[in-house]
């Protein structure tokens, strides 16, 4: 699949870190690092990166905020005493949390539980942009950092 998706460039890009934040079990992390490693404008990566995991993360967050069990564990495999159990840390941080909505698996709960309980769209939005674009931010400065040593010795 990644191969499919790095071939459409940045689209396949966007529509990969979409898909990675909503109910497709991958790592955008990887994809990123294949068009990065592939020669790709690492701005424009960074850019299409942040803005379909963003996208995927909100669409998570809405689908939360629906609160249809039913939704919420076909697609997302959260059942409901997962989400209560998570209610603690949603009442203790809020919005906050959502800046750890890139973390694989978790961020997906971590979306689905924002929108459930019904905190701030705009500020679990921000926050959210924040922490995805720091997450793929961190890949490009390792690219531009050690991407031509990564490639001499085929690490990547």
């Amino acid at each position: 699949m990644i191969e499919f998706l790095e071939g459409y460039g940045f689209l396949g890009l966007f529509i990969g870190s979409f898909l990675a934040a909503t109910i497709v079990p991958f790592s955008s992390d990887i994809l990123m690092a294949g068009v990065l490693l592939a020669g790709m404008n690492p701005l424009w990566a960074l850019i299409w990166a942040t803005s379909g995991n963003w996208l995927g993360g909100l669409t998570s967050y809405w689908v939360g905020h629906l609160g249809k069990w039913d939704w919420i564990e076909r697609w997302f495999g959260v059942t409901e005493k997962r989400l209560l159990k998570q209610k603690h840390w949603i009442d203790k941080y809020g919005s906050l949390i959502a800046f750890f909505s890139w973390v694989p698996f978790a961020g997906d709960i971590l979306a689905v539980g924002l929108g459930f309980y019904r905190v701030s769209f705009t500020k679990s939005a921000i926050y959210m942009l924040i922490g995805k674009g720091v997450r793929y931010a961190f890949w490009v400065a390792l690219y531009l950092l050690l991407g031509e040593t990564l490639l001499e010795f085929k690490i990547l």
